[in-house]
């Protein structure tokens, strides 16, 4: 299966949300990397066909989407960044309900709404209204509903929103297991989640495709730029303010620093390896200053 985006952009007025974007994406997890308002959330429900776009094309096998329709939409399974809920249903009646959104037979919806809630941790939950779940627990049903069709494009708008770091360790783990037969397909500014189960990752700035590579190489534009520095407790505002500072740990009488700069900062500077959230940060230090 092969999802090709061929140069699309999306205009609003005089505001360009999607600026010429391609890309072509086969089975695995994808992760779209941004900072907010980089225009993922525009991409992904044009992707999902709720959004057409202004210029260019979406295709699925060579076959645009558009001219899919309901043929596109019984292979996807999609969670918006804010999804709507019946706060009156019980988890096991809103799973029920998206079963039959999808046309599946009831004992085959039975089957999967029990399978999933299992999966996502809700099952012993299940007679309890939505309206009494945390925010945590209806992120987890708003994972599960996406998957009641066993999709084979899985599109997830920054899933783990309001989900704890055992939460989101376990949802890593699930859209690891679930990628060898499908395209996965998420968007989030979260860069743990991403940097150990994602094949792909497509960095999105103002619209744009900035940067694409796997998670071996992503990071190779910036080799050789990443610096291990050790600092005065009363210099540490002025380096901040000069570098981009991926981090930092106060020690007994000196503060460390991890640097990103195209040149040796300090004499005493140590090189390091580069990682993912040395180059987002990297490329998303405008948006901060």
């Amino acid at each position: 299966m092969e999802l090709l985006i061929d140069h699309i952009t999306k205009q609003y007025g005089n505001k360009i949300a999607v600026n010429d974007f391609s890309a072509v994406i086969t089975d695995g997890v994808y992760a779209l990397l941004g900072a907010n308002g980089a225009g993922k959330t525009t991409l992904l429900r044009m992707i999902c066909d709720i959004l057409r776009p202004s210029r260019g094309e979406i295709s699925l096998d060579g076959i645009p989407i558009k001219s899919l329709g309901e043929e596109y939409r019984q292979i996807l399974g999609y969670l918006p960044q804010s999804f709507g809920y019946y706060p009156n249903f019980t988890g096991w009646d809103f799973m029920m309900y998206f079963a039959a959104l999808k046309g599946l037979p009831r004992f085959t919806a039975q089957e999967r709404c029990r399978e999933l809630l299992e999966l996502t941790g809700l099952y012993s939950v299940r007679r309890k209204k939505l309206k009494t779940y945390s925010g945590g627990m209806r992120q987890r049903i708003g994972i599960a509903q996406a998957l009641i069709n066993d999709p084979k494009i899985l599109v997830l708008d920054e899933p783990t929103a309001g989900l704890d770091p055992k939460e989101r360790a376990k949802f890593r783990n699930i859209i690891s297991n679930l990628s060898a037969d499908r395209i996965v397909l998420l968007s989030t500014h979260i860069v743990s989640d991403v940097e150990y189960i994602a094949d792909q990752i497509m960095i999105m700035k103002n619209g744009a495709l900035a940067l694409q590579g796997d998670r071996d190489h992503i990071c190779d534009p910036i080799q050789g730029m990443v610096w291990t520095c050790y600092i005065q407790p009363e210099d540490v505002d002025e380096v901040s303010a000069m570098y981009v500072v991926s981090s930092l740990r106060h020690m007994e009488d000196m503060v460390e620093m991890r640097i990103v700069s195209q040149a040796k900062p300090f004499e005493n500077a140590i090189p390091a390896d580069p990682n993912l959230e040395d180059l987002y940060l990297y490329y998303f230090r405008e948006v901060e200053q």
